[in-house]
């Protein structure tokens, strides 16, 4: 099969979406090579329901810059992802996971099942192990990929945005030393990334751009969409003291409120840097780095490095990452501090990054398995139909054969009736050689059995287990005084097969997912439920990494030898 060198990325933020084309590169590289940005155009304090709007500014975008649909990585939104640092003290590695569970558990105000959960393990190198997770309500995250598959596109990956965007500025800022504290502006909420040698650290604190929006609707009596056109015509951040007022009254007022906000802002990033180095064990930020669609709100920089005392530089994703000539530099100047995170999860598909988190639905992962094993399956229905259909073929032939010499032998019954008994004899060959061919014809349809079975097995295989081997059971031919069996019996015939099967323990560190497994057999038409059941499960030895189960499929109709 061909590689793919396509590689499209999708940031969907709280008020605006982000599609970017990138081609892959012989240097082990990626190539900004198309993007485009659409407004939601929604009044954030309304509940419409967004997914359609993304739908539709998807399709707008794809249509506007004539991208190709195809398979997508896809960022979602800090604000709806329930993140936790937490640190495991040395522990084996067999209990590692079961420790992350228990503190996945704990992650969010959701029980577990009802959330999409990953996590990442970051070393530091004293012996602890640091662990991030990241968890999203389910119904969140199915609604946002249905979304995206109604536009044409196909799900691939999701990630979580400020996780993309710290992965783009390790690669393309390598050299970085010190605490470097990441401050992203966006519509509903700032994330703030801290990174350092070893050690990374995020928040979501929701002071941001529609903060500005809220406080000039209220100033002015305007609408949303009013409002955010006054914010994106005159704010700028105030000087303060004793500068100058703008001649506009309007972008007096604008710039006193965008202040205002940003002050508000400015309290909740010294909270965090605080929380950050209390409670994390972190350094004080050396460096800012800007970015985020209300990052770009005139002289935001130099506010914060005056309340900060640190340097702050706009963040480049494209220090590394090559931009096509077909973009020009005015295009991607105005728009490079809103695709950190579509760069990020870009170089996910061609690199192994720091960060790796995937919140994409179960479902969405079976569908992906399921086409990725879908060839295999193919082309061996297609083996054992092309040896049916050759099995046929010779039966077809032979009957052809056998009709010509019955007619044959008639023939010479009719001309030669003194010597009728023999031919009469060599007629009821004849009939009886035909007989037994459509016995074998008839046996063609049933060879298909066994896959129709084995397709049932593969449906209800969790993700975490794999079949190790099957063995038939046949009806007995003898009966236990050491008698033919009675032909009702089904002598000889297939009724049960024994399947045995592992699991790593890590994935399935108790028996639920083989009872799973399990229940989902007894569900199956071809199997009879009520004596489908697990015969042996042994309690795996120390040091074991695979949990070991046998499993008798009692079949409904039993398959003839």
């Amino acid at each position: 099969m061909f590689k793919d060198h396509r590689i499209l990325a999708l940031d969907i933020g709280a008020s605006s979406v982000k599609l970017a084309e990138f081609q892959t590169l012989k240097s082990d590289n990626i190539q900004l090579t198309n993007f485009a940005v659409g407004s939601l155009d929604l009044d954030q304090q309304s509940d419409v329901d967004r997914l359609p709007h993304i739908v539709a500014t998807i399709r707008d975008l794809l249509h506007e810059k004539q991208i190709k649909p195809g398979p997508v990585l896809i960022t979602v939104s800090g604000h709806s992802v329930f993140s936790r640092f937490v640190q495991l003290p040395p522990v084996d590695k067999e209990k590692v996971y079961q420790i992350i569970l228990y503190e996945a558990q704990q992650c969010g105000p959701f029980p577990i099942e009802e959330v999409v959960w990953d996590y990442q393990l970051i070393g530091r190198g004293e012996g602890n192990l640091d662990v991030m997770l990241a968890a999203i309500k389910a119904d969140i995250i199915v609604g946002l990929t249905n979304a995206v598959e109604q536009s044409g596109l196909q799900p691939d990956l999701v990630d979580v945005a400020p996780m993309a965007l710290y992965n783009a500025v390790r690669y393309n800022y390598p050299e970085l030393s010190g605490c470097v504290l990441v401050i992203d502006i966006g519509a509903r909420s700032t994330d703030l990334i801290f990174m350092e040698a070893g050690h990374v650290f995020i928040r979501s604190v929701p002071v941001a751009g529609n903060a500005v929006t809220q406080q000039i609707m209220r100033e002015f009596e305007l609408s949303f969409n009013d409002a955010e056109e006054m914010k994106h015509a005159h704010s700028f951040v105030s000087f303060g003291g004793a500068y100058e007022s703008p001649k506009s009254e309007v972008a007096d007022k604008v710039s006193k409120i965008v202040r205002g906000v940003m002050t508000r802002m400015h309290a909740e990033i010294n909270r965090s840097i605080n929380f950050y180095r209390s409670q994390q064990n972190g350094s004080q930020p050396s460096l800012v780095l800007l970015t985020g669609g209300c990052s770009v709100i005139p002289y935001s920089d130099a506010f914060l490095k005056e309340k900060l005392k640190v340097d702050v530089d706009y963040l480049n994703p494209f220090i590394n990452v090559p931009v096509s000539e077909k973009i020009s530099g005015d295009e991607i100047g105005r728009n490079a501090h809103m695709l950190g995170q579509v760069v990020g999860v870009a170089l996910r598909r061609l690199l192994t990054c720091p960060i790796e988190v995937n919140l994409l639905p179960p479902y969405v992962v079976a569908e992906k398995d399921f086409k990725k094993k879908q060839p295999f399956l193919v082309a061996t229905a297609l083996a054992l139909l092309l040896a049916l259909g050759v099995w046929g073929a010779y039966f077809m032939k032979m009957d052809g054969f056998t009709q010509k010499r019955v007619d044959r032998v008639q023939g010479e019954v009719a001309n030669l009736e003194s010597i009728a008994n023999p031919l009469r004899q060599t007629m009821r060959e004849g009939e009886e050689i035909k007989g037994k061919i459509g016995q074998l014809l008839a046996l063609v349809p049933k060879r298909t059995a066994w896959l129709h079975v084995l397709t049932a097995i593969q449906a209800a295989l969790p993700e975490d287990l794999w079949v190790s081997g099957l063995v038939p059971v046949r009806n007995p031919l003898m009966t236990s005084d050491n008698q033919p069996a009675s032909p009702d019996t089904l002598p000889g015939a297939v009724s049960k097969i024994e399947l045995s099967g592992y699991g790593y323990i890590d994935k399935v560190p108790n028996s639920r997912t083989i009872i799973a497994f399990r229940d989902n057999l007894r569900k199956n038409e071809k199997f009879n439920a009520a004596a489908t059941e697990i015969t042996w499960q042994p309690a795996p030895e120390p040091g074991a990494v695979v949990r070991e189960f046998k499993i008798i499929l009692a079949l409904k109709e039993p398959m003839l030898p």
